[in-house]
């Protein structure tokens, strides 16, 4: 199998040594590197050519016009030739082993479409702040299953073969359009939690999800949800009906609020458990 590493690159070339140290160690040794550059303002484009040097392994494109992070993950997914495909952001980094965990869980399970791991918070020098707790096995084959709370997280792979079977990523999306790509894959077949810590998340005043960006992401991921409910038609959600129209966050994520419940967890740990054991 061969495995195609996606990078969408606004920005960021100045931090892209480490991402690109991180690739070139990975274990596994069948993969390429697909970069788009969403017509950045600084010297990134540059910096990244100087770093990848002759290596045939990294490919090179420039979107004509800054179109936003929806169309920039898109465009690479397409242009990818590998069988799985899986971003990395150029101000992040994977472990040496992060390809091979992956694609030894595809190559095992013909009905896995998407895996992901548990990843680390850095700091912007991409030392280890925390693993959050949040990466765990969801349930799988349900409609009502939205990764909210979230456990899908970093690192996540997935079969491009799948992916194009899927109405694929929103372009419009300029936020939580990795939510809407999960989500679309979840309906197409199972989704494997591998415990281990294979992404690095550097904590950045860029970050495009991170600390002013925060209420929007709220907003985006509450769009995605809401689109997911209706490609899935879904009337109603634990006896409340599914509203036709959207109109705020709010309404969309009171819908979920059982989620939160002690008795919803025992039961979604119990199927889980049973999944695990029957698949």
């Amino acid at each position: 199998m061969k495995f195609s590493v996606l990078v969408a690159n606004y920005n960021n070339g100045k931090f892209f040594r480490t991402c690109y140290d991180s690739i070139i160690a990975q274990t596994y040794t069948n993969w390429e590197v697909i970069i788009l550059d969403d017509r950045s303002t600084d010297n990134s484009l540059e910096i990244i050519k100087n770093i990848i040097g002759e290596d045939s392994r990294f490919k090179i494109f420039e979107n004509i016009e800054n179109s936003g992070v929806g169309i920039t993950k898109s465009k690479l997914i397409e242009l990818a030739d590998g069988d799985i495909c899986g971003f990395v952001d150029p101000d992040d980094a994977i472990t040496s082993n992060a390809l091979s965990s992956s694609i030894k869980v595809f190559e095992k399970n013909k009905d896995v479409v998407l895996t992901y791991t548990k990843f680390v918070k850095c700091d912007e020098n991409l030392q280890p702040l925390q693993v959050p707790k949040i990466a765990q096995q969801v349930i799988n084959n349900s409609p009502y299953f939205f990764n909210c709370p979230v456990n899908i997280v970093h690192f996540v792979c997935f079969r491009k073969e799948v992916y194009n079977q899927t109405e694929k990523i929103n372009t419009v999306m300029k936020i939580a359009e990795d939510q809407d790509l999960y989500l679309k894959m979840y309906e197409k077949g199972k989704v494997k939690f591998i415990n281990e810590t294979n992404y690095l998340y550097r904590l950045h005043s860029g970050g495009i999800s991170q600390n002013d960006n925060k209420p929007k992401s709220r907003e985006y991921f509450a769009k995605v949800i809401f689109n997911t409910m209706k490609r899935r038609n879904l009337a109603s959600i634990n006896n409340k009906p599914v509203p036709k129209e959207y109109t705020n966050s709010n309404e969309i994520y009171s819908l979920l609020e059982y989620q939160n419940s002690i008795a919803f967890k025992i039961k979604k740990k119990l199927i889980i458990f049973a999944q695990q054991i029957f698949s």
